[in-house]
């Protein structure tokens, strides 16, 4: 993990919840810890970690993660021991 994705995991597990986070970058943060991906139909993605799964919808047009899927990204965090 570098310092980007560690910033990234810092700004998740942020108080308040932080809804103007690039949803990139919380993608890349998945990857960077070993999530494997799987690209569903349209918009969704599955990311899992040791038979954990999280379910998302990438937003679109916008690249802000809201609110309640950075609070997704912090429990998946959370249930595959990832936190900052």
């Amino acid at each position: 993990m570098n310092s980007k994705h560690r910033k990234t995991l810092q700004a998740i597990f942020a108080n308040p919840i932080n809804g103007g986070i690039d949803w990139s970058l919380i993608e890349s943060l998945f990857v960077a810890v070993g999530c494997t991906v799987t690209e569903g139909k349209g918009s969704s993605v599955t990311f899992e970690m040791n038979g954990v799964k999280a379910y998302f919808h990438r937003h679109h047009p916008g690249k802000d993660a809201l609110r309640y899927r950075v609070a997704d990204a912090r429990d998946f965090l959370r249930n595959i021991g990832v936190t900052p």
